[in-house]
């Protein structure tokens, strides 16, 4: 189980977008070759906008992570790729549902956040912890996470092989479960971001 995150996001300078990808593209052999980092995910959230989501071991692994080789090359290109700083998020991982390796890639995902009432985060984190045995049991949903980020909001990212597969996830039992809850426990409108996977490392 993974127990620290990263989320990135940053913003291709206008007409870079597909070299901003092939560099991301061009990063999965760098992080192939690190043990501590469990799962890394490329990711475009719209128009100009792409992100980074991995996990590690613990947080010794996320700190060498960010002294590693993508972490030089995004510093390295940056001022010729993103029109503005990177955007770095430290997150806990709460619960997952870890990636294995499989013979088609995955292709979308979701990153959903929000914030919880004040008073009521043990609730939304135990929620999310046993949301897990639910997305266990959906076999396309191929690596889920539940995250606590460092300015106090919660989410979850999860990819899937395709559209159908995501569709199947968005009306099953977890989002059900929280909308049911949302009233009393969240204090913000939940944001719901369907993103492409770029690139990936599955596992270890």
């Amino acid at each position: 189980m993974a127990s620290s995150g990263l989320l990135i996001r940053m913003d291709a300078i206008h007409g870079k977008e597909r070299e901003v990808e092939q560099f991301l593209r061009s990063a999965v052999p760098l992080v192939e070759e690190e043990i501590g980092t469990t799962s890394w995910f490329a990711v475009r959230f719209g128009r100009g906008e792409y992100g980074i989501f991995d996990t590690f071991l613990d947080d010794a692994a996320r700190e060498e992570h960010l002294a590693g080789p993508v972490a030089v090359a995004l510093r390295e290109h940056g001022d010729n790729l993103f029109d503005s700083p990177l955007r770095i998020q430290r997150v806990e991982v709460l619960a997952d549902k870890m990636p294995v390796t499989h013979p088609f890639p995955d292709t979308k995902g979701i990153l959903l956040t929000f914030k919880p009432k004040s008073g009521h985060e043990k609730e939304v984190e135990e929620f999310l912890v046993d949301a897990r045995r639910m997305v266990m049991e959906e076999p396309n949903t191929a690596a889920w996470f539940a995250l606590k980020t460092e300015n106090g909001e919660y989410g979850i990212f999860d990819v899937f092989p395709d559209n159908g597969a995501r569709f199947v996830h968005l009306v099953g039992h977890v989002p059900r479960e929280l909308a049911k809850h949302a009233m009393s426990w969240l204090g913000s409108v939940p944001e719901v971001e369907l993103v492409s996977v770029q690139a990936e490392k599955l596992g270890v």
